[in-house]
């Protein structure tokens, strides 16, 4: 009997000891991405396309002169040659440009034809997107040089807005539609998907939003969960509010952590207020694209239905209108980038204002008035492209 009520206590302490490990090893990661994927499903759904493609038909305003614009431009082009290579070569601000203007061109020019297959049903335009997509996916095998990462975040944010739309709309076939997946998981993913924790926050952000895309299209969701926790950790890092304290959050995984190096990191600004960004003093061209990357991300987690809108709506909305305010002339302070801004924010504020003012009510004058006053939005040559014709009042 002696015998059995030790083995028996033995037991219950070995039970309590795998209990007490359980309760105090790391907890379980928690997932972003959702158990089934939706396609199309980056950046732009289907019932948005539809929506919008309902508003062309009718003549409405402004996806028409949205839509007339998309269709002139030369991205829509039937006698567009793709200009693949191999290596991509681009060094600071494009220099050497070995590729680079090429790689991102030939990115929206399938991203636009995509959405004008969608728009006109005519295949002409999905066989142009597919010819370029596979013009690309049997050439390149790498980035280099110091903006490798950059041009792989510009080029790799729109390459799966293309795929989805086509592969997942157009009934007419796409044999290369694997090979195109293999590019995008070794040449893009691995370039963009651990972050750059140190360069300004635009370059993490357009990094993320790539790698976020592709996931969807290769339905990776290990990669998508990654891209998730990067993007969380950054936002609070490139956009201000006051809840954060004197000082703004530093990067995540980054050595830039004393008072010093975060007020030189934000570009010498040591005054911060709602909706500041880390790249308002450098310039507002730079910080648009930031901007349009952490609104372009919430969107796509939105249609992959683990909505990230709520957990970023307060510092999008601010940095929204404290940027969009000076755009529309209200004076420079002082104490703002020592009285001096260079403006050019870009056409970048139509997803985040359709996101959070048209389906949360969010009242957002300050954006309102500047985003009617700069319709319809074209593209910035980079991976902004056509957000009038597709997210403009918006309600899907």
């Amino acid at each position: 009997m002696a015998r059995s009520r030790t083995a028996l206590l033995s037991v219950l302490a070995l039970l309590a000891g795998l209990l007490s490990l359980q309760l105090t090893g790391p907890a379980p990661r928690a997932t972003a991405a959702p158990a089934t994927f939706t396609h199309p499903g980056v950046l732009v759904s289907r019932a948005q396309l539809d929506h919008a493609r309902s508003k062309v038909q009718a003549g409405q305003q402004p996806w028409k002169a949205a839509y007339d614009a998309m269709m002139a431009s030369s991205y829509a082009s039937l006698s567009r040659t793709a200009k693949p290579r191999a290596i991509v070569e681009c060094g600071s601000s494009s220099n050497p440009n070995n590729g680079c203007t090429d790689e991102r061109q030939d990115a929206i020019a399938a991203y636009t034809n995509a959405l004008a297959w969608y728009f006109t049903r005519d295949s002409r335009y999905a066989m142009k997107s597919i010819e370029i997509m596979d013009a690309w996916s049997a050439a390149i095998t790498d980035h280099t040089n110091s903006n490798a990462p950059l041009q792989t975040g510009w080029a790799g944010s729109t390459w799966p807005r293309a795929a989805e739309i086509i592969k997942y709309t157009y009934d007419g076939g796409w044999p290369n539609t694997g090979r195109f997946a293999t590019m995008l998981r070794n040449v893009y993913l691995p370039e963009v998907i651990n972050g750059a924790a140190t360069k300004n926050g635009n370059w993490e952000l357009v990094m993320t939003e790539a790698a976020i895309g592709i996931s969807v299209f290769i339905e990776d969701r290990a990669s998508y969960d990654k891209a998730v926790s990067t993007y969380l950790a950054r936002v609070p890092a490139y956009v201000y509010q006051t809840s954060d304290g004197n000082l703004p959050k530093p990067p995540a995984n980054s050595s830039i952590d004393t008072s010093a190096e975060i007020i030189k990191y934000w570009q010498g600004q040591s005054t911060f207020t709602n909706g500041l960004s880390q790249e308002t003093c450098r310039d507002f061209g730079h910080t648009g694209w930031g901007i349009a990357s952490i609104a372009d991300i919430a969107e796509t987690s939105r249609i992959q239905g683990q909505d990230l809108y709520p957990k970023i709506q307060d510092r999008l909305r601010h940095t929204l209108g404290f940027h969009t305010s000076y755009e529309n002339g209200t004076a420079v302070p002082s104490s703002l980038c020592d009285g001096s801004i260079k403006t050019g924010l870009g056409r970048v504020t139509e997803v985040g204002f359709n996101a959070l003012h048209n389906r949360l009510g969010i009242s957002m004058s300050n954006t309102q008035k500047y985003t009617e006053a700069h319709r319809p939005s074209g593209t910035d040559n980079y991976f902004n492209a056509w957000t009038t014709l597709t997210h403009a009042n918006n309600p899907n």
